[in-house]
């Protein structure tokens, strides 16, 4: 059952992607009826509100001790891993459909690009889920739900610094290319920003696809060795 404060967490989020989208991102003065904005800011908005809903994923069960109820139930410990990560992930969709309001006000404005807002949202939600695997993964490693959102944000991070120019920057001082180019494909916002722009390539959803099944088998691992903990 979605909690108080999880419905509170996407309510803030809704309020701050319409901040960042009308306020910071211009969406008025810039004279184009599209959702590039909005979607720009959402691997910062995940980084700290992904965290906050899947830190309790695992985390509190350990801390309770449910965890060992759940061992002896007749499921396999990977299908409540998997389980755990849909019902999130489900819930932050539903969040997102929530900013579905956007989309019809730049219909209004103008004559949008559907296909490439319908992409971003398909880009959007496989970046949330991204984050809720590492997030699930950071939970199982502890039974306090603050050190699991640190370090989930800390991962999550990292994966964005990859392919921030800033970084890569630094590597094309001294790296070849051929690293520079592996470390920019390790990174959220090089494979979301080209699904922001509404292309689908096969090579960015098989990126998020794996990047989504490491972490959760992952999860699955950090509880078998810490479930006698």
């Amino acid at each position: 059952m979605t909690q108080p404060v999880e419905l509170s967490e996407a309510v803030l989020g809704k309020f701050l992607a319409n901040v960042f989208t009308f306020y910071l991102g211009h969406l008025y003065e810039s004279g184009q009826a599209d959702l590039y904005p909005f979607f720009t800011f959402h691997p910062w908005l995940y980084l700290f509100l992904i965290p906050a809903i899947s830190m309790k994923l695992w985390s509190e069960e350990r801390k309770s001790g449910s965890i060992e109820l759940l061992m002896t139930q007749p499921v396999e410990l990977s299908e409540a891993v998997l389980g755990k990560f849909l019902a999130a992930w489900i819930f932050t969709a539903l969040a997102l459909a929530l900013t579905f309001p956007l989309w019809i006000t730049v219909n209004y404005l103008g004559h949008p690009d559907n296909g490439a807002i319908l992409t971003a949202y398909l880009g959007s939600i496989m970046l949330a889920g991204g984050f809720l695997a590492i997030g699930s993964c950071m939970s199982a490693l502890t039974r306090n739900q603050v050190v699991a959102f640190i370090l989930a944000v800390v991962a999550c991070f990292m994966f964005l610094l990859a392919g921030f120019p800033l970084v890569l920057d630094v590597f094309r001082s001294w790296a070849p290319q051929p690293l520079i180019d592996a470390v920019a494909s390790l990174s959220f916002l090089t494979h979301f920003e080209s699904i922001q722009k509404g292309v689908i390539d096969l090579r960015d959803l098989l990126y998020f696809a794996m990047l989504i099944a490491f972490f959760l088998l992952a999860t699955a691992i950090a509880l078998e060795l810490r479930k006698a903990d």
